[in-house]
């Protein structure tokens, strides 16, 4: 017997992104707004994508199957 088909979690995929080398990429948190009191240096390091840590990949990879 097969497996059932998974849907793709579609907040999950407008958030993730798998690189060709199968890493998941991320956008930083806390770049949206309250940017006032935050240094010119940190804005710019949190319009960098970032990786996914190890310990989240493997739920990450569930959510989005087929991206």
């Amino acid at each position: 017997m097969s497996r059932p088909k998974l849907k793709t979690h579609r907040g999950a995929a407008k958030r993730f992104k798998v690189t060709g080398s199968g890493k998941i990429v991320r956008r930083k948190a806390g770049g949206n707004h309250i940017l006032t009191k935050k240094s010119s240096r940190r804005k710019r390091a949190l319009k960098k994508d970032a990786l996914v840590h190890e310990t989240d990949k493997k739920n990450i990879k569930q959510l989005i199957p087929y991206l």
